[in-house]
Order: C-alpha cells, then sequence, then structure tokens
C-alpha cells in the first residue's frame, strides 16, 4: 500500500474517534439521547471515507479494503472493558454508542455488524466489477447510511406507529416504527432516481419499483443493530438480479 492509503486511513480513523469523544460528552454532560449521537457517528462511518478519498486519493483495490476492514476491527478492541476502564477518554467514546437497552450486547454487536458488512461489501464490489455494473456499489451504500441513518432519530422524534424487531444472541424484541422506516423508502426512491442513467429503461423501471420495498421491508426485519449487512445483502443481491434483465 503506497503512503496515501495510510494517511487516508490514519485521518479516517482519527476523525472518527474525535467525533466519537466529542458525541459521547454530549451523552455524558447535556444527557443527549444515544439514539441520536449513535447516528451521528453512523452518518460519518459511511460519510467520512467518501470525502477523504476526494482529497487524499489513493489506488483502490480489494487488498487495500481487506487491509482496513482488518484494521478497523482491531481498532475497536480500545472499546473492551479492560481498555475503557483504564482509560477515561475510550469510556467517553464508547457512551456515543453504548445504548441501554443494547446492554451487554453493545460491544459484540458492534463489531460482528462492521465485520459481517465488510464480508458482503468486498465480494459485491468484485462481482460488480466483474459483471460491468460498478456504478451500482454505492448504490446500497448511500440508502443504508441515509435512509437508515435517518430511521432511528426520525423514529424517536416522529415515531407514533411502533413494531417490533428480533435481536441476534437476545429474546428481546426491540421497537422500530413506521415513520423510521419511510425514511428508508424515500432514500431508496431519490437514490434509485438519482442512479438513473447507470440503468437501461426497463432497468430502472424495475429497480424504481423494487429497491425501495425490498430495502424498506430489509430494514423493517433486519435483526436489531444488524440493519447494515443485511441492507448490504438484500440491496447488492436486487441490484444483481435488476442487471440480468438484458
Amino acid at each position: 500500500m503506497d503512503i496515501s492509503f495510510w494517511v487516508n486511513l490514519s485521518v479516517q480513523i482519527l476523525s472518527l474517534w474525535l467525533i466519537q469523544y466529542l458525541t459521547g460528552n454530549l451523552v455524558f454532560y447535556k444527557n443527549v439521547k444515544v439514539g441520536y449521537t449513535r447516528k451521528i457517528n453512523h452518518f460519518c462511518l459511511f460519510f467520512i471515507p467518501i470525502y477523504l478519498e476526494t482529497i487524499i486519493p489513493y489506488e483502490q483495490s480489494i487488498e487495500g479494503l481487506l487491509l482496513k476492514a482488518v484494521v478497523v476491527i482491531l481498532c475497536l478492541l480500545i472499546y473492551s472493558a479492560p481498555s475503557r476502564s483504564r482509560v477515561t477518554i475510550f469510556a467517553r467514546m464508547f457512551l456515543s454508542f453504548d445504548r441501554p437497552e443494547d446492554r451487554p450486547h453493545t460491544l459484540l454487536w458492534l463489531s460482528t455488524q462492521i465485520a459481517a458488512g465488510y464480508l458482503i461489501i468486498i465480494p459485491a464490489i468484485m462481482i460488480f466489477e466483474s459483471n460491468s455494473i460498478a456504478s451500482l456499489i454505492l448504490i446500497p451504500i448511500l440508502i443504508t447510511g441515509i435512509g437508515d441513518g435517518l430511521a432511528e432519530p426520525v423514529g424517536i422524534r416522529f415515531g407514533k406507529h411502533k413494531y417490533k424487531t428480533h435481536a441476534l444472541f437476545s429474546k428481546t424484541k426491540y421497537e422500530r416504527s413506521i415513520e423510521g422506516s419511510m425514511c428508508v423508502l424515500i432514500t431508496s426512491i431519490i437514490t434509485i432516481v438519482i442512479f438513473q442513467s447507470s440503468f437501461t429503461t426497463i432497468e430502472f423501471i424495475i429497480a424504481l419499483i423494487t429497491v425501495p420495498i425490498v430495502m424498506t421491508l430489509t430494514e423493517a426485519w433486519s435483526p436489531h443493530t444488524w440493519d447494515t449487512p443485511t441492507l448490504f445483502l438484500i440491496g447488492y443481491l436486487n441490484l444483481y438480479l435488476v442487471s440480468l434483465i438484458n
């Protein structure tokens, strides 16, 4: 990997840590709901890397993505109980995404979600590039980053029609709202329209009909905290099937 890769990755990690520390302080000092601070982290996790690639570009490769996945997962070790019990800054960063209802599974769910996300997106990129549909790779990322990112805070603030979903490694049921899920529907429609030029006419029509519905139902039924890998998997599968039409 060249030096620009390491500079990009270092700035990315330090930026995310700084944001987690600041949002953790909002929870600690201002009693801001973790549902809000967690989604600030969510947006930054998705969009800081995209922004940094424009100002610190480097040669993209599957090897680089694999290396980034390993580094990101290793960085989660700072949130382990021994680390955060000894380092106040790590404990404060952990507060920014440690929802009380997720305990004691917060770190387990976070780490497995990130690992599963990379395990899905890396082969998806390889398949899409080999089938000349690489222009569609960003669609599930944007729907997940924006739509799912908005779902929780919108649900907290405006959600009146609740339903429950399950979680991994737990029998507890967790609430979601139809109002929050509508964020995924609207984001999906807008994203498909933005990427209209990447489809043939018939592909665009089918994608516009299927992707918003499929992604909204996927978000609604995905395990609690495991939205990202589930949305990636179903989103890429949906788009791949659409690409087979011609």
